[in-house]
């Protein structure tokens, strides 16, 4: 009986180490994973109509000096249809906001962008919705879409969708307006306001040629 006991124990140890080496070692964050990661599919662009009256475009951040080809070249690559789109918005009245960082001035936006009279300009870190009633203005006037165009993509743009749809607008984010860094930061934004909680059922991603206002 003792040795077949032993046999039996032996068995056992053999199987269990043999399932132990069989068994995948668990990682213990993504940066164990990080070089398998794949990104995932695109998100498919949607032609957006918008109505003047009701809309207001939000230009963020952009900066001369770090918006060129030498400085930042995603960034002045961006320029034309960023323009595009403030120039088709003037031309239909629609409510135009400028932004800029904590540290900059009015001064420091590229002359394609310049502010015109009547159009607001406002410096908020981040989240430019948080700007002390703007929201509520915006309201006031009518209007419950914000499009959205900025050089920090993973931040200013991202943040300032995230905080018009939690204050009940829609949002929408032509994604060749929205420069960052790098491309790996761009991708992530365009990501995270396409498939993030409440974004996206409340926010559209388009491209400038997509976007029609009247």
């Amino acid at each position: 009986m003792g040795k077949a006991l032993r046999v039996i124990q032996g068995c056992a140890w053999t199987i269990a180490a043999g399932l132990a080496m069989a068994t995948p070692v668990m990682a213990q964050s993504v940066l164990d994973e990080w070089a398998t990661v794949k990104a995932p599919a695109p998100p498919v662009l949607k032609p957006v109509t918008l109505d003047a009256k009701k809309s207001v475009y939000m230009v963020l951040d952009f900066r001369l000096e770090a918006c060129t080809m030498e400085t930042r070249p995603r960034c002045a690559k961006s320029l034309p249809h960023v323009e595009k789109l403030l120039k088709d918005a003037r031309a239909k009245g629609m409510m135009v906001v400028h932004t800029l960082t904590t540290n900059s001035k009015a001064e420091s936006i590229p002359p394609a962008l310049k502010p015109i009279a009547g159009e607001q300009v406002i410096a908020v870190a981040m989240d430019k919705m948080s700007a002390p009633g703007l929201a509520d203005s915006l309201k006031a006037k009518g209007i419950d879409t914000v499009l959205i165009s900025g050089t920090s993509g993973n931040n200013a743009v991202m943040n300032t969708a995230v905080g018009a749809v939690l204050r009940g607008f829609k949002a929408i984010v032509p994604v060749d307006t929205m420069p960052s860094e790098g491309a790996y930061q761009e991708q992530f934004a365009v990501w995270q306001i396409g498939n993030g909680s409440t974004l996206r059922e409340e926010a559209t991603l388009t491209r400038s040629d997509m976007v029609t206002i009247k």
